[in-house]
């Protein structure tokens, strides 16, 4: 009976989990909260949705160049309909999505313009990496400087921004 519940228990989360990673919708950028997450409103309308870029990392607001990533970032979109593919939810309960805008994919604008890092799972590299290596040898944004820290290295020693 417990094996049956437990089968059954992950089956209806999986369901569940489902409709949202293959949710795609058209909303209105409200806010930008720093370089790769910003909240966008459904239809425009209603209550906003917090999305975290998928496949990306900013530097914190509180980190060298995090300002200028989210102002590149707010002059962008803030106020612009976006289209929102969502691929899950995060620990902080932020939607994880690969966000359109103008029918470009804004993950990959950050990072070919040097506003971000593709990010890397378990030593590969992310499906920005090559977009990251132009931007690198550019010299583009964060790149300007030969001592930019990635975000997760920023995290570990200095903790998050508040």
């Amino acid at each position: 009976m417990r094996r049956w519940l437990l089968r059954f228990s992950l089956l209806a989360l999986l369901a569940a989990a489902f409709p949202l990673q293959a949710a795609t919708f058209r909303g209105v950028v409200s806010r930008v909260t720093d370089g790769d997450t910003l909240w966008v409103r459904p239809g425009g309308h209603g209550e906003a949705v917090e999305i975290r870029l998928v496949d990306v990392d900013a530097p914190e607001t509180c980190q060298a160049f995090g300002p200028q990533a989210t102002r590149a970032l707010t002059a962008r979109v803030l106020h612009q309909t976006v289209v929102v593919r969502t691929r899950g939810v995060d620990e902080y309960q932020r939607t994880l999505a690969q966000v359109r805008h103008r029918g470009y994919d804004l993950n990959a604008w950050l990072v070919r313009e040097g506003h971000a890092w593709s990010s890397t799972f378990h030593g590969r590299r992310g499906p920005y990496a090559k977009l990251e290596d132009e931007a690198r040898q550019a010299h583009l944004g964060l790149w300007a400087s030969s001592s930019a820290v990635e975000p997760r290295q920023f995290r570990r020693s200095h903790g998050r921004c508040l």
